[in-house]
This record gives C-alpha cells, sequence and structure tokens, in this order.
C-alpha cells in the first residue's frame, strides 16, 4: 500500500510503557541508589572452612578431654624453680650466641664481598664448612676438645708461647654450648646479612661514595639501614630456630629447658608427657614474642619504603570489626 510523500510510516498502536517486558535491567527511572551488586558465590571456601572448623573443633577437644595429657600436673610443673631454671639458661645461651652469631656473621659477609682473594676465600669455606656439619657434631666436638688440646697458648706464630690457658677450665658447659651455637649461627648469618646487602640499590653506594662519605659511615649509616630490611625477618627465622636448637645443649651436660623437663622425665616417668607440653608451651611463648618484636623492628625500618605502615595487629581488628559492623548494616537496610 502507498503512502503519500511526506507522511509518516505506522506500524499499529503505541505500546505502553508497562507492557514492555523486564530484561532485568534497571529502568531510567529507577534511582542508582536502589541498583545492588550480588557477590559471587563461592561454596567451596564455605565449605573448606567448615571442614576445617570441624578439624580444629576435633583437636581442641581432643586436648581438653583426653586424660592422657594430664593437666593437672601440667600446671604443676609449669611454673617449678627447676623449670624456670633452664628457661634461664635457654635464655642466657640464646642471647649470647644471637649476639655474637649476627656480630660473626656481618664479618663473614663483610669479608665475603671484600676484593681481598684471601678474606673471600676464608668466608666461603668457613660458611661452607658449618652449613654443612650438623650442629650436635659440633657441640660434641667442642666438648671433647680438651682431648686434642689440653692447653692453648697466644705468641709469636710458630714460636714461643707468651700465655698459656688450660683449656679444661676455660670450657665450661656454658662455654661450650655458646661457642658451639655462635660459630655455626654465624654461617648462617653471614648469608642472610651478605643477601641483604646485596639487595640495596647500587645508586645508594654511588650516592654515599660522590658525597665523598667514609666507607664505614657509609656502611653504618647508609648501606646496614636499608639492609636491615631484608636482614631483619631472615634472620629473626634464623634466631626462632636457635631458641630451638638451644635444645641440643643438654648433650654437653648443660640443663637448659629441655635438659630440666628431660631430666625430670626420667625421674618422673609418669609425667613425660605433662613435662614435654611444658617445654612445648614455653618454647611457643619465646618464639612468639621473638614474632611480635620481629613486627615492629620490621615496621620501624619500613618507614621511608611504604607510604602506608602495615597495620598493627590491633589497628586491623579494629578495622576489621568496623567492616564487619558496616556489612551488617547494609544487609539489615536491604
Amino acid at each position: 500500500m502507498s503512502q503519500p510523500p511526506g507522511s509518516a510510516v505506522s506500524f499499529g498502536p503505541a505500546t505502553p510503557a508497562d507492557a514492555i517486558p523486564r530484561t532485568g535491567f534497571p529502568a531510567p527511572s529507577e534511582p542508582v541508589a536502589a541498583r545492588r551488586v550480588l557477590p559471587l558465590r563461592r561454596p567451596g571456601r564455605w565449605i573448606v572452612t567448615a571442614v576445617v572448623l570441624v578439624l580444629v573443633a576435633q583437636i581442641a577437644h581432643g586436648l581438653v578431654t583426653n586424660p592422657f595429657y594430664q593437666w593437672d600436673r601440667f600446671r604443676y610443673w609449669f611454673l617449678r624453680p627447676a623449670v624456670l631454671d633452664g628457661l634461664l639458661i635457654t635464655l642466657e645461651v640464646t642471647l649470647y650466641s644471637a649476639l655474637l652469631g649476627l656480630l660473626g656473621g656481618i664479618l663473614l659477609a663483610l669479608a665475603r664481598l671484600s676484593p681481598s682473594p684471601v678474606l673471600r676465600a676464608v668466608s666461603w669455606v668457613y660458611t661452607w664448612l658449618f652449613r654443612s656439619v650438623p650442629l650436635i657434631v659440633v657441640l660434641l666436638f667442642l666438648y671433647n676438645f680438651s682431648a686434642l688440646y689440653q692447653t692453648l697458648s697466644l705468641g709469636v706464630p710458630f714460636g714461643p708461647a707468651f700465655l698459656t690457658f688450660d683449656e679444661s677450665r676455660l670450657a665450661t658447659d656454658m662455654a661450650v654450648a655458646v661457642v658451639g651455637l655462635s660459630l655455626n649461627e654465624a654461617a648462617y648469618a653471614s648469608e642472610v646479612v651478605r643477601g641483604g646487602l646485596l639487595s640495596v640499590d647500587q645508586g645508594q653506594h654511588e650516592a654515599a661514595a660522590a658525597l665523598g662519605l667514609p666507607k664505614r659511615y657509609q656502611f653504618a649509616r647508609i648501606v646496614f639501614p636499608q639492609a636491615l630490611r631484608s636482614i631483619v625477618p631472615n634472620y629473626v627465622n634464623q634466631l626462632i630456630g636457635l631458641i630451638k636448637g638451644t635444645s641440643l645443649v643438654f648433650y654437653v651436660s648443660l640443663l637448659d629447658l629441655f635438659g630440666s623437663v628431660q631430666s625430670m622425665g626420667s625421674t618422673y616417668p609418669g609425667d613425660i608427657v605433662p613435662l614435654l607440653l611444658v617445654a612445648t608451651a614455653w618454647y611457643l611463648i619465646l618464639t612468639s614474642v621473638v614474632s611480635v618484636v620481629q613486627f615492629h623492628v620490621e615496621r620501624h625500618y619500613s618507614r621511608g619504603a611504604l607510604r602506608t605502615l602495615p597495620p598493627t595487629p590491633l589497628q586491623k581488628a579494629r578495622s576489621d570489626l568496623r567492616d564487619l559492623r558496616a556489612r551488617i548494616r547494609r544487609e539489615t537496610a536491604a
């Protein structure tokens, strides 16, 4: 059918807006605030969470209800003087070994990075040797060192001696433990320190040298503080291993925490399990304290590298609580 020129083509009566089927998209007149973005459903995550919670609940129930753990004896032994004395020895050995091991590690790392081939070779051989020999072998070797050398002397190399020491008097149980752990710790600490020094950007070295600063000042005030961001977390892992490694000094007749527990377990064979739980609890406390110190030290040295410092556990808990409250309010309003 033909239409007159200039007339509009009509295909039937206009359809009302209410008759148009909804397609799931909000109508233009619908306010933006009413539009909701539904989160993606993750049923797998909820299933794994439920399984983990059930396993944790079963483990906790077994720890509480199993009479074999003898929690009453655990409370009895936890603060006994013999245990606390062993704990004090563990702290002393750890403190001395950590300080001497870190100092030795810094010296070995500087020798490894030295232009002198002799220093590099000696540092490499030392690190290779003590990383290869088990710690218990080092301690037992030092404990029997007097069988090889009854006396130690200072004097002219290959010549007369000026001072002579009786090795059996110097090699006390505490000295053997500290020296053995320090020698072993220095080998691992040297690699930690060397890795931290190498992580400092080369431009920092060049900028410090361009200012005409002495080498010692460059290292102490510019290079080493920046390297601590990499050194601290790695060395704290070594320190935690050192705390647990002190349990081996029992084999050189030094009654640390583990040695005291082991000795009392021989005297009271019925309390072996609660005594081992006492030692476990104290080791957990010590390593937890070290981890807290590690967090705050890392946070301190990250001030110049991060725009926003990582929140403390208390700040993180408050932030999570605020987010939870806001989510509950949104769900309630919806």
